[in-house]
């Protein structure tokens, strides 16, 4: 996977697995935001239904500088 200089956004996903994993989907079609990283599940503290991961996203149109 590539790494991207500067202006990353980082984002935390809560929720169910199933929306989790719709909403990545929904990240990445988007053609103004490159995904960069998706982190693994992990299960929130005291409950067996929601999770969170995390996402960091850049503009995707960022153009690299070249010398």
């Amino acid at each position: 996977m590539r790494k991207w200089g500067g202006n990353v956004l980082k984002i935390r996903l809560m929720g169910t697995k199933n929306d989790i994993k719709w909403f990545e989907k929904i990240l990445k079609r988007q053609p103004k935001v490159a995904v960069t990283e998706v982190s693994e599940m992990y299960r929130n503290k005291g409950t067996n239904r929601f999770y969170r991961a995390y996402v960091e996203v850049q503009k995707a149109n960022i153009k690299e500088k070249t010398n």
